[in-house]
């Protein structure tokens, strides 16, 4: 094994994988014979991927910045290395070690295109003290092109009269790999981002010195952020409005085609609901119909990302406690027929009607939709399985393709391509009123009327934001 003398060094973290260290080293043996001379330029390697002999890396893994150390390795963990391979075959060795920097290196992806390096430590404690949550963050960036030579694109500094960058995390408003870092970020913390395109600026609206395709690179400092309200103490209109906020948030991203996140508002607004207890029967009303709305907008975010059995599951959320709810059949109907169910998508549809007669109009659109569907159904099922039984006993006939030429062949595939197309597009078509069954807004009742909800959340403090983001 190995064991060490040390000198106290300074923070309280010590480096493990993946970290790049910069280390001044000096080797001798045991005797005292200097084998690697100290020299002015420091070493730099990363923890992890055995630039060094394994004994040294675990010597080092123990030590906090700054700190001096003499760690002792025996031969057995002498192992091969890049950076210093004259120290085979020796029995022991002593390496004097000044840790001088260690930059933390998290892979947030996994595999190697999104990475996060820690250059200047942040205050508290990691993750307890990051903003992992919602929150409203404040930082500084600067936003560089990986190309040659590098180029800045923006900087907060010097593009935004001075001032930081103030977003609501959750709410679609930076690049995917941008938000991702910083909620891994503590308050003062600076690190710099290296980001693949597809989560920079090829999915997000582009600035125009930015071109497609481009790997990109931030240099991030967080300066701080708030967390959301605490709703604990809230009165029940207090909390009502705070849902309201969060929802107004989650319709807008819905709007903007950003169905995970958006489902991700309302289940947040659920989640609190588990622990709020209306305290009459007019509180209940106002809680149940809310309740109701937000089950139905995350079905309906299922439903838009193809997930239509969870859909279902949702939608069975409210139809539990209410089986006569028009919208949430309506709803449960159109999943049930893009998964081909027609049976149990046309019960839907028809109890819509009985249930509520002013949702006949889309039942009745429904209806309509699900005979087209049926039928496509019918015609796709008639060609795969065409000539099948027209052969006599002994006969092999290929499902779908005649031997002749194989238009059969060429219009089934183009049938498939057509439904598989049309499939994807029906979970964007609605009947003639479908933005009042197939997503659930806000309507302001008595309650609504007394404390109007503010547009999204954190409206209050004068979010100034970015245009480059």
């Amino acid at each position: 094994m190995f064991h060490k003398i040390v000198e106290e060094g300074k923070g309280w973290e010590t480096p493990r994988e993946p970290y790049e260290i910069t280390a001044r080293i000096t080797v001798r043996t045991a005797d005292g014979k200097e084998i690697i001379p100290s020299k002015e330029e420091a070493y730099f390697f990363t923890i992890g991927k055995s630039e060094v002999p394994k004994g040294l890396e675990m010597g080092i893994g123990t030590m906090a910045r700054k700190e001096k150390a003499i760690v002792f390795v025996s031969n057995t963990y002498l192992t091969k290395s890049s950076l210093m391979p004259e120290l085979e075959g020796l029995e022991e060795v002593h390496f004097y070690i000044e840790l001088v920097q260690f930059i933390q290196v998290r892979d947030m992806l996994g595999d190697g295109r999104l990475i996060k390096r820690r250059v200047v430590d942040g205050k508290g404690e990691f993750p307890m003290d990051c903003p992992l949550h919602d929150s409203l963050l404040r930082v500084h960036y600067k936003g560089i092109l990986l190309d040659e030579p590098k180029s800045v694109f923006y900087d907060t500094r010097a593009d935004n009269d001075g001032e930081p960058l103030e977003f609501c995390s959750g709410e679609g408003l930076v690049p995917e790999g941008f938000e991702m870092c910083v909620r891994l970020m503590l308050p003062g913390e600076k690190s710099v981002v290296t980001c693949p395109p597809d989560f920079a600026y090829d999915k997000f609206p582009r600035p125009a010195n930015v071109p497609e395709g481009a790997h990109v690179q931030w240099e991030i400092e967080l300066l701080g952020f708030e967390m959301p309200k605490d709703w604990t103490g809230l009165t029940f209109e207090e909390i009502m409005d705070e849902a309201d906020k969060i929802k107004n948030t989650g319709n807008r991203l819905f709007k903007e085609g950003k169905f995970e996140l958006a489902k991700a508002k309302y289940d947040k607004v659920l989640r609190e609901y588990n622990h709020v207890h209306p305290h009459d029967d007019e509180e209940g009303k106002i809680f149940a119909n809310s309740r109701n709305s937000l089950h139905l907008n995350v079905a309906f975010c299922y439903q838009k990302m193809g997930e239509y059995r969870k859909s279902i599951e949702t939608c069975n959320k409210v139809l539990d406690t209410n089986p006569v709810h028009a919208k949430a059949l309506y709803r449960q109907g159109m999943s049930y027929m893009l998964l081909g169910e027609f049976d149990d998508a046309r019960n839907d549809f028809e109890k819509m009607i009985t249930v509520d007669k002013s949702s006949e109009p889309d039942a009745t659109a429904a209806l309509l939709k699900l005979k087209q569907k049926e039928q496509e159904a019918e015609k796709k099922a008639r060609k795969q399985f065409k000539g099948l039984f027209d052969k006599k006993p002994g006969e092999i006939s290929e499902v779908g393709v005649e031997s002749e030429g194989g238009k059969d062949a060429g219009d089934a595939r183009g049938s498939g391509e057509a439904t598989s197309a049309d499939r994807g597009a029906n979970t964007m078509d609605s009947p003639t009123r479908e933005s009042e069954y197939a997503f659930e807004e806000e309507r302001p009742g008595l309650l609504g009327r007394l404390w109007p909800s503010a547009r999204r959340i954190f409206s209050s403090v004068g979010i100034n934001r970015c245009t480059i983001l």
